[in-house]
């Protein structure tokens, strides 16, 4: 979910690329009719079980397909709605959760004497968002400011100033900018400058051959004309403008770095000092920049690529001033689209819904502001979310499992017997290390200088844009708050920060079918407890093992040891490499290595731990419920983590994009490697479930 993995936040998420892709179009797209704040969610969304015994198909063999087997009658019972471009049981979680966060909404927005300064904003936030109607009236007046300013721009030495401007309000040109921690002193917070500015998802989409690409660049590039028309541009010179931007964002394209090299935070970190990057820049340029964008005085900074920068600072250069201006124009309107008329919105979703995604229709309205409300004042609203939905001991129940698959951890490291005992060491040292965060912050976010207003759309997306990147911005140079969290907590994902070797588990992911407290330990193990294990193995990762316990990154393996584990990677990166995704298309073994061995060695501790709990609760392992023994129930929640129904289309940009395999990929792939699996299910060896020769890493 989170694209720059190793900048900024520097988290790795659990949440399938299915899911985030749900949740991205989710974040961006409007509902197709006018809406108003007095609409209604038209469906009552309910969670699925925890053990979902519905989408079991007992006609499968649980030995030669173990998906089929635990989700076969998933797609069936879920049909993939208009408005989605697919359904997974992270999406189903996220209905229910943006149901809940509507009633909390639609309550706040109606006003009243006695709201409190949150209750205000988001309630105002949400209403300015569904106010349809005052956003049709207003049409492009409240983006004129800053179309005006791009349309004054006579000279490349005025670009820098207004690119700044532009990225607080959080439009995406030429390059990013932002706030990390140092990769080598975990202690130190500092700025970063990477690779950026494209309309397309990522570099590849740009430079594959194939009538497909090369369709999705046709269509891309009458998108990029349609949005120009709409705010005026004459057809013809859009059309040229379009083909212009295309050409140039190619180049900048070309000079990226590929998604699997951005995986090694080691290919993206090259400290200097502000005067030596500043020569990177014609004379100013980057200061002018910094001054628009509100960014602290800085004396060092991670040039995360530079070769993009140099490259894409003589692009810049060598391209005609009236492209740029229609390049930085395009991206305003893609930006601000979801708060425009329903013009600009209806064709910015086309083409990154309907065409990538292959969703037929914008989802609710009402979805889309809640979430959006969620994105702007996550800490406000889930302040409220966490109080109605995540009570009682949740959070105590959540730390006994966490702490008893650290132990799993702590345990299964002295068994390896590929690893040295000096490795062993630091890895025990990094373990103890690790923090646990579970449901949200000790200490609330301070909105109070965050200006909402009932009737501005755009102006409030713009404002807390720019009120969260001031907050990071700020963060440089002062000392590091290890309490703070990535993620809102109604979140439904969780993750691993490597800076601060933490791991984290918003409130929105510990709700059924997760973690549902009316289900057996075995099915919260094979569930959430999987997810625990997951987020704890990040930290081992081939990325997190780069990591010390100080989140430092330095190398404490030995050489032999060291060489052991690339040759384990390497066999995971062989078997995902193996499976056909869609069409013609596999997963890229190198690009999901992470999220794979998450998913292989966070089943295997969530195992362990299960059999030690149940050995402490004096449980009959053998005893059955619904018709299945415990380490059968443990397996298939694990597997049913991943019941979705998607589209085609959805899933090839997963793939091409995204760290995380797909769904079925998930399941089965992990399942193949793992040890307790074929005693459960009396599985012989040779049987596709119980390969003759399988991956093991952690």
């Amino acid at each position: 979910m989170i694209e720059q993995r190793w900048l900024q936040k520097q988290a790795t998420c659990v949440a399938l690329g299915l899911a985030a892709a749900l949740l991205a179009t989710a974040a961006t797209a409007q509902t197709k009719p006018a809406q108003t704040a007095k609409d209604k969610p038209a469906e009552v969304y309910k969670p699925i079980p925890g053990f979902d015994l519905s989408s079991i198909d007992t006609s499968v063999d649980p030995c030669n397909d173990f998906y089929k087997f635990s989700c076969g009658k998933f797609a069936g019972n879920h049909p993939i709605p208009s408005d989605q471009p697919g359904v997974d049981q992270f999406y189903a979680l996220y209905n229910v959760n943006t149901q809940s966060l509507n009633g909390i909404l639609t309550k706040a927005a109606a006003g009243g004497a006695s709201r409190t300064a949150n209750e205000q904003k988001i309630g105002d936030y949400y209403k300015s968002c569904m106010d349809t109607e005052t956003i049709e009236a207003k049409g492009l007046t409240p983006l004129k400011p800053l179309l005006d300013q791009i349309d004054a721009v006579e000279s490349p030495s005025e670009l820098a100033p207004l690119a700044g401007k532009l990225q607080r309000n959080g439009i995406d040109v030429f390059f990013s900018y932002g706030e990390q921690q140092d990769f080598k002193d975990a202690s130190k917070q500092i700025a970063y400058i990477d690779q950026g500015g494209l309309g397309l998802p990522e570099r590849d989409y740009y430079l594959r051959t194939g009538a497909k690409d090369e369709a999705l660049r046709k269509q891309y590039v009458e998108h990029v004309a349609k949005m120009l028309t709409l705010a005026g541009t004459p057809a013809d010179q859009a059309k040229k403008d379009a083909d212009a931007i295309l050409a140039f964002e190619t180049k900048l394209a070309k000079a990226s770095m590929p998604v699997t090299e951005r995986r090694d935070p080691e290919k993206v970190y090259h400290l200097q000092t502000i005067a030596t990057f500043n020569e990177s820049f014609p004379a100013d340029a980057f200061g002018a920049f910094r001054t628009t964008i509100q960014s602290p005085e800085i004396t060092e900074i991670n040039n995360a690529n530079p070769e993009f920068i140099s490259s894409m600072v003589s692009t810049v250069q060598d391209t005609d001033i009236n492209t740029l201006k229609a390049y930085m124009r395009y991206h305003l309107l893609t930006g601000a689209a979801n708060r425009l008329p329903k013009k600009f919105d209806d064709e910015n979703f086309d083409f990154y819904g309907r065409i990538l995604t292959g969703q037929p229709q914008q989802s609710a309205h009402w979805k889309r502001c809640s979430n959006a409300v969620n994105g702007a004042l996550g800490e406000a609203l889930g302040q409220v979310y966490v109080s109605q939905y995540f009570a009682g001991d949740s959070k105590a129940k959540m730390l006994e499992m966490v702490h008893d698959i650290e132990h799993a951890m702590d345990r299964d490291i002295d068994q390896l017997d590929w690893m040295s005992a000096e490795t062993k060491a630091r890895a025990k040292e990094k373990l103890q290390g690790v923090a646990n965060k579970i449901g949200y912050p000790d200490k609330w976010r301070d909105y109070s200088k965050l200006e909402i207003k009932a009737d501005d759309a755009l102006g409030n997306k713009f404002r807390s844009v720019a009120f969260e990147n001031d907050r990071q911005l700020r963060k440089i140079g002062q000392p590091v708050d290890h309490s703070e969290w990535g993620m809102t907590p109604p979140t439904v994902n969780a993750y691993y920060d490597p800076s601060m070797n933490d791991i984290n588990f918003p409130a929105g992911i510990l709700q059924p079918a997760f973690y549902d407290p009316k289900q057996d330990d075995a099915v919260n193990y094979g569930h959430i407890g999987a997810v625990i294990g997951h987020e704890l193995t990040h930290g081992f990762d081939d990325e997190g093992r780069k990591f010390d316990a100080k989140g430092n990154m330095t190398d404490w393996w030995t050489a032999e040891d060291a060489k052991k584990f690339e040759t384990r990677t390497d066999c995971l990166v062989n078997e995902y490499g193996s499976f056909t995704a869609v069409d013609d298309v596999k997963v890229n073994g190198k690009l999901t290595l992470g999220e794979n061995t998450a998913d292989n060695g966070g089943l295997v501790l969530a195992y362990l731990a299960y059999l030690e709990r149940a050995k402490t609760n004096k449980v009959d392992l053998n005893a059955k419920i619904d018709g299945y023994t415990a380490p059968q129930r443990f397996y298939i929640a694990y597997a049913q983590n991943w019941c979705e129904n998607s589209r085609p289309e959805v899933i090839r940009q997963q793939v091409l994009t995204d760290p995380h395999s797909p769904d079925h990929f998930r399941a089965n792939g992990a399942i193949v490697n793992q040890p307790g699996f074929a005693a459960a299910f009396s599985c012989k060896k040779g049987a596709p479930m119980v390969p003759a020769n399988s991956c093991r890493v952690w």
